[in-house]
């Protein structure tokens, strides 16, 4: 019997989450319940991922640069990387602004609404905890962000995934280095990296063996902490403007995999499915980056080459879905507490500093609001307004960042085709399963 596509078994592993999350509301012991003994094994597959995730770049990106031979090659296809990353990007801002502008969703938010919000959350300390982040953020100089790039110590740079964009730089300029030098004095190292690299994506493969009953734990979790249902359903159309967004952009990575690669988006869907439901699951893209490496590696028929270097940089820079989302919440919030602030400068202020907020912005759960503090007070929102403003989105905040990660994971695997395609490594997919060299029987 052929055996089950990996996206069914998490797409069944997922609607048992939810719907265990919805049966364990029913009971009073139910939450806590989930929280002590279904949680955890959610939590210990997003740490698997993430304990692979810097020795993957490593070894992936040495083996990928060192395999170009010529650096002119690395050259071109960086900045090929860097363009249509910046380009996507600027096209989700527009597509957000647009649609919150039509749509208007903050004229159906009553003031009723408005003060439950502000009671509820205007004082919630991961609330505090993004204005403070954000505020660090800012008082930093224009050049911070290279300054934040470049290491000055290796190890710990690599003990921490949210210094991911350091960890890149320094596994670039080894793998540089590494062309520089003499082929035979290259080749023990080459030789390490290589094998190190096989036996991560291994690694991957069986961390997916268990990917069905992780979603069901994430999802029965998010399913229990939800916040008031009430809340939710005030909000309804602001969520639905940043969901069809959202969808929108999908679309458009599906027309570009279309018209550019030749494939099927029906095709490229399935292929990258299991990533993209897995970044639903984790809300986060870092975590997600193993497994969106060996679909796009193995099942798209991308050379390690140009996948090695494109995903890392776009876990860290590409933020589509998150920017997009930032377009929709900040007029969203003016729209609701302060409507005089919506002008035309003011969304043009929006597009450019989405756009540089998204750059280096940590691939981590909660890092869009962050971002968002950054581009509210670009546009001179006022201070005094600002929790209150957070607080109004704050409900709806994780199940939005679910969506818009698995937006920013498609638009890393949509790049990574385009990339391959114009430098000639997109390839026939060669598949490898967990037991593909396990003694038979």
């Amino acid at each position: 019997m052929k055996k089950m596509a990996l996206h069914w078994k998490i797409l069944i592993g997922m609607l048992l989450g939810i719907l265990f999350g919805l049966l364990m509301l029913q009971f009073s012991f139910g939450k806590q319940l989930v929280l002590d003994w279904v949680e955890p094994f959610g939590t210990i597959f997003v740490r698997m991922l993430k304990l692979i995730a810097v020795p993957l770049i490593i070894a992936s990106l040495i083996k990928g640069i060192s395999d170009l031979k010529d650096i002119s090659k690395f050259k071109s296809m960086g900045l090929k990387t860097i363009l249509l990353y910046v380009t996507t990007t600027v096209f989700a801002i527009s597509i957000g602004l647009g649609l919150v502008n039509f749509t208007k969703p903050g004229e159906g938010i009553s003031e009723a609404t408005v003060t439950k919000l502000k009671q509820t959350y205007a004082s919630n300390d991961k609330i505090k905890e993004r204005i403070s982040e954000a505020n660090k953020q800012q008082s930093n100089g224009p050049l911070q962000f290279v300054v934040d790039m470049v290491p000055d110590n290796a190890i710990q740079a690599m003990s921490n995934n949210k210094m991911m964009l350091q960890v890149i730089f320094f596994t670039i300029f080894l793998g540089i280095s590494i062309l520089l030098i003499p082929e035979e004095q290259a080749k023990p190292l080459k030789d390490f990296f290589d094998s190190l690299n096989s036996v991560v994506l291994k690694m991957v493969d069986l961390i997916m063996l268990f990917a069905p009953v992780a979603v069901l734990s994430l999802l029965a979790t998010v399913i229990v902490t939800t916040n008031d249902p009430d809340v939710l359903f005030a909000l309804l159309r602001y969520v639905g403007v940043v969901a069809a967004g959202l969808v929108l952009m999908i679309c458009f990575y599906l027309l570009i995999v279309s018209v550019y690669t030749k494939k099927s988006p029906i095709w490229f869907l399935k292929q990258i499915a299991p990533a993209q439901l897995l970044a639903f699951s984790t809300s986060s893209s870092a975590a997600t980056l193993p497994v969106t490496m060996e679909r796009v590696e193995e099942h798209l028929g991308v050379d390690k080459e140009v996948s090695s270097f494109v995903l890392p940089v776009g876990a860290t820079i590409n933020m589509d879905g998150t920017s997009l989302y930032q377009a929709v919440a900040s007029v969203f919030i003016m729209q609701v507490l302060w409507p005089e602030g919506l002008n035309f400068s003011n969304q043009l202020v929006i597009v450019l500093t989405a756009l540089m907020a998204s750059i280096g912005s940590a691939a981590v759960p909660g890092a869009g609001m962050v971002m968002l503090v950054i581009v509210l007070d670009a546009i001179g929102f006022p201070k005094e307004l600002l929790p209150i403003g957070l607080a109004l989105i704050f409900a709806v905040d994780r199940p939005l960042d679910m969506l818009r990660t698995t937006v920013n994971v498609t638009g890393d695997a949509c790049v990574s085709m385009i990339v391959a395609k114009s430098e000639g490594k997109l390839g026939d997919p060669h598949v490898q399963n967990w037991d593909d060299h396990y003694p038979s029987k």
